[in-house]
């Protein structure tokens, strides 16, 4: 008989990346700034500043990599985005849309003013 063979449990290991490059390139966005949010804010196990092993943030230019060796909610990346944009009055401009499976994306919000710009010339008209 064969010996029987164990099965080890996949660890979970979850990359998320959140690009910024659009706000960034424009200058409205530190994005040194939002990596030390992201650090400081992050839990592990309930606690802040408990990052160690298990969650590393690094940056590559405009965009933000999280990788967490530890069951990571690409949810609460959304949140804490949210939550940074709200802290710097950003909110109002900028939304964060999913960019696939594994990231995130800051983009403008589309403000179309042709609607208003007709009413206008309308009324100059009269």
């Amino acid at each position: 008989m064969a010996p029987q063979k164990t099965v080890k449990a996949k660890r979970p290991h979850h990359r998320y990346v959140i690009d910024v490059s659009a706000p960034a390139n424009d200058k409205i966005l530190d994005v040194p700034a939002f990596e030390k949010f992201l650090h400081d804010r992050i839990k592990v196990q309930g606690r802040t500043n408990n990052l160690g092993e298990a969650v590393a943030i690094s940056r590559a230019g405009n965009t933000i990599v999280v990788e967490a060796k530890i069951d990571f909610s690409k949810r609460y990346l959304k949140y804490l985005t949210k939550k940074f944009l709200k802290k710097n009055m950003l909110r109002d401009w900028l939304r964060v849309v999913a960019k696939g499976k594994d990231g995130y994306e800051l983009k403008y919000f589309n403000v179309s003013n042709d609607a208003g710009e007709d009413a206008e010339d309308a009324e100059d008209s009269d």
